[in-house]
């Protein structure tokens, strides 16, 4: 194995921040050990989707300088997380007649029947990032996992079909590339997450996953160890911040500053709080800061309910939910959250990796810790770099003569 196959990087582009982290797998255990860590503010963003390309490119770059100096590896190709509401799961099936002469399956039998079974069921405008096979069935024997290698004549499948809008992959790999770094896949925010928060049991039994976000909330129902719903509601923890700001009458960057201290979901009356922001001090009601961020709280999980109870899971998840994502770490949110959803639920922090774990165990690194684990793994079927994102590089100027510096 080549020194550089050894390193894997995963690049979480949020709305407000960029998160990537650099691991390097260790060759007897196969584990990932978390070398270099970068965060970087991001702009040019709304509702996780991109709409300036030079500010989602200056954050990765930002963020990836930082992780580069602290693992002293160069980044040339990383796992990207996508977000916004253009992200949605559909249910697809197909069947084929077995290709080989003796009947046996193989890999390109179950290529041929993902594009038989995706085929119609994904408008051109969308691209597909991942495809979740629930079971195949192989000449009326049902719920197999795997069939390749098995001998049977007619296969069937049954999926969900992760899907994004193309406009939005493509933007967002223009501006990795303008960052330098060719996406060896994209990933849903949310899933990503899932991939370092949940545990085999947990998938198997039930449960979901939300991803609170600084615009966006993302949520993943997994059951019988296989993802079975996923949506993105296009608000977060960014409208909780614009409530206060016009609710106390204060600019947003005062809002921002009272949510992160602030903001809880029960507790004793405190009277009035105080809040510095460059040397002035501002005083609030601790009452009213309660009573605005619980009501955009309460209209979140409304919208969260909604979606389970779609997918028929609504207080009927055994492993309950887990929470991950910046916004998540509101005091007190865990038990408002089993009393708005009736159900079990718990604070994400990532696992599955080792190395400098106080730098990316706090859950807002959670879908960060999950890219890297997902680029270490090396199977991945989300959607590979396009041309037309390659393409812009060559096109890509001022900031872009300073990110070249990484490169000396």
């Amino acid at each position: 194995m080549q020194e550089q196959s050894r390193y894997v990087v995963g690049i979480d582009v949020g709305t407000k921040n960029v998160r990537c982290i650099v691991g390097y797998v260790d060759p007897t255990s196969g584990m990932p050990k978390v070398v270099g860590v970068g965060e970087a503010p991001n702009s040019g963003m709304r509702k996780g989707v991109v709409t300036n390309l030079n500010g989602p490119a200056e954050a990765i770059d930002n963020a990836l300088d930082a992780a580069e100096r602290m693992s002293g590896h160069q980044v040339n190709v990383a796992t990207l997380s996508i977000n916004g509401s253009h992200l949605l799961s559909t249910k697809a099936d197909g069947m084929i007649t077995v290709g080989t002469v003796n009947n046996e399956v193989t890999t390109d039998d179950v290529l041929r029947l993902e594009e038989v079974a995706t085929t119609g069921k994904v408008p051109q405008n969308r691209d597909i990032l991942e495809i979740v096979a629930h079971a195949y069935r192989l000449d009326g024997q049902d719920n197999i996992k795997d069939p390749v290698g098995m001998t049977g004549a007619r296969l069937e499948i049954r999926a969900n079909v992760v899907s994004g809008l193309v406009p939005h992959i493509t933007n967002l790999q223009k501006s990795a590339e303008m960052a330098k770094v060719d996406s060896a896949s994209v990933v849903p925010s949310v899933l990503a997450a899932a991939q370092a928060v949940l545990t085999e049991n947990q998938r198997e039994n039930g449960v979901a996953v939300i991803d609170f976000g600084a615009s966006t909330t993302g949520i993943a129902v997994y059951e019988e160890g296989d993802l079975q719903h996923l949506v993105v509601i296009p608000v977060g923890g960014q409208n909780v911040t614009n409530d206060l700001a016009i609710g106390l009458r204060t600019d947003p960057e005062v809002a921002e500053v009272v949510k992160l201290a602030h903001a809880r979901f029960g507790g004793k009356d405190l009277g009035e709080v105080e809040t510095k922001v460059e040397k002035q001090t501002y005083k609030f009601k601790q009452d009213d800061i309660d009573e605005i961020v619980q009501a955009r709280y309460e209209e979140i999980f409304e919208a969260i309910a909604k979606e389970l109870k779609k997918v028929g899971r609504l207080g009927k998840l055994p492993s309950g939910v887990v929470l991950v994502g910046g916004a998540a770490k509101v005091k007190g949110l865990v038990e408002f959250t089993k009393d708005q959803l009736n159900v079990a639920a718990r604070l994400g922090q990532p696992t599955g990796y080792s190395g400098i774990s106080d730098e990316v165990k706090g859950t807002e690194f959670s879908a960060a810790v999950g890219l890297m684990l997902i680029d270490a793994m090396g199977t991945s079927r989300h959607i590979k770099s396009s041309a037309a994102a390659r393409d812009v590089t060559k096109k890509a100027s001022g900031f872009l003569k300073n990110i070249f510096a990484r490169f000396k």
